[in-house]
């Protein structure tokens, strides 16, 4: 009788789908909060370009250029990611140029994570009226 039920396969489908369904659940959640992940960094990076892209222009400075990428950081992901932005006037490859810079958190569970883990920086070349 316990030769029998030892090699019976009956019932064992419900404990292979349960032990799988764990893995590809967590497989899943992984990709889905890397893809968050990532989503927050190219947002702000695109931000902080775009930021000083706008703070680079001959008629504006560089409060606009900082409020313009707060702006969209807050649209696209959440105004929790725009605590610390700056903007400066450097030199980029002997360029004068404008540089914005973001320093929020990455997502490592969900929207939690690792407080000022993610440093991006944007440039753009000053635009002048000479």
């Amino acid at each position: 009788m316990t030769s029998r039920l030892l090699t019976e396969d009956r019932g064992s489908a419900i404990a292979e789908f349960s032990l799988v369904s764990v893995l590809l659940t967590a497989l899943v959640l992984g990709v889905v909060q890397l893809a968050l992940a990532l989503h927050v960094r190219n947002t702000t990076l695109d931000a902080a370009a775009e930021g000083a892209r706008y703070a680079a222009l001959a008629d504006t400075g560089l409060d606009a250029g900082i409020e313009r990428t707060k702006d969209l950081i807050a649209t696209a992901v959440g105004p929790a990611y725009t605590t610390d932005v700056s903007a400066a006037y450097v030199e980029f490859a002997g360029v004068p140029a404008v540089g914005v810079r973001v320093v929020t958190s990455i997502p490592l569970v969900g929207l939690l994570g690792v407080e000022r883990g993610l440093d991006v920086s944007g440039h753009a070349a000053l635009e002048s009226m000479d």
